[in-house]
């Protein structure tokens, strides 16, 4: 794939995301509404898109990790946004309420962005660069693995920022 194709693969799937995307419970302080987002505000920014359900245990411990990368990356210019696949968004707000997101949240109840991307595990994380191309990619989430992730989210953000 080239690189404009990977820019253009990525362009599609961010508006998909905010295209096919319905938001959680009001009551989910993180979660966006489609009419509230705009897609400018990610140029020049690293993106992860971690696609999770309330039934991976998994996706149980990842929560954790990924809130505490984006604390500590967000001024490093790092967004995270945590799309749900569940069918009844009533899941994913139980699994909310147990493991807070401090990213934000997509309901994509079709499953048709995680399709997009070729989604087999969850979780499944995908690192996208300032200009566009995926960096980096993983499936699943192992606790032992927690500085491999994010010395991929690191080389992310420094390879963007030359």
């Amino acid at each position: 794939m080239t690189r404009l194709q990977r820019t253009a693969y990525f362009a599609a799937a961010i508006m998909a995301v905010f295209t096919l995307a319905t938001t959680l419970s009001p009551t989910t302080s993180q979660a966006m509404a489609v009419d509230e987002l705009d897609l400018g505000s990610f140029e020049g920014r690293v993106v992860v898109i971690d696609f999770w359900a309330s039934w991976c245990v998994p996706c149980r411990r990842s929560f954790p990790w990924l809130n505490a990368m984006q604390s500590k990356y967000a001024d490093d210019g790092l967004v995270i946004i945590g799309v749900n696949v569940d069918r009844e968004s009533a899941n994913a707000d139980k699994f909310l309420e147990k493991y807070p997101a401090s990213f934000d949240i997509i309901y994509d109840s079709e499953a048709n962005l995680a399709k997009r991307f070729g989604v087999q595990a969850m979780p499944s994380s995908f690192i996208i660069g300032r200009d566009g191309t995926i960096r980096n990619r993983h499936l699943g989430f192992k606790t032992k693995k927690q500085e491999e992730y994010e010395a991929a989210l690191v080389a992310a953000l420094e390879e963007s920022a030359q």
